[in-house]
């Protein structure tokens, strides 16, 4: 019998708010095809976060190339989600402490807070660059069960 491949997905939209709710729905989309509904809270909140600091540095440097997110399953079976979100904006994000006042810059905050292993790297021949998050128990990390024990 063949294994069923984990799913995967990709979404590529121009930098504009209004895609933040697309690029969400479809990670949704991802968890529930591979049965992990114990990530989906963090998993859509942290792709909201991800993607609205790839569109906010678009929109806010002049960049008008398309902004995109890749959700992919590490390992054999669907146990390690990673997201990648990729945009041309110039210059790389900063983690920072907002005032209470302010109404913006906890996103990185977030994410870090908020995932198991994340981060940035330039990307491609461009100014741009990726930032990702991972969820999920590593397969090495995996707890094995012993026998007699309920799993």
């Amino acid at each position: 019998m063949l294994a069923t491949p984990t799913p995967d997905c990709s979404l590529v939209f121009p930098p504009d708010p209004v895609w933040v709710r697309a690029a969400r729905e479809a990670v949704r989309a991802l968890l529930a095809a591979a049965g992990r509904p114990d990530l989906t809270g963090p998993a859509l909140l942290l792709t909201s976060e991800v993607v609205t600091n790839a569109v906010n540095a678009c929109r806010s440097k002049g960049c008008t190339t398309p902004v995109t997110v890749f959700a992919e399953w590490l390992g054999t079976s669907p146990g390690r989600l990673r997201v990648l979100v990729h945009d041309e904006a110039p210059g790389l994000p900063v983690r920072r402490t907002p005032r209470p006042d302010e109404e913006s810059g906890r996103g990185l905050l977030l994410i870090s807070a908020g995932a198991d292993d994340w981060g940035v790297y330039r990307h491609g021949p461009g100014e741009g660059k990726a930032t990702w998050f991972e969820l999920g128990v590593r397969e090495t990390e995996a707890v094995p069960v012993r026998p007699g024990q309920p799993a």
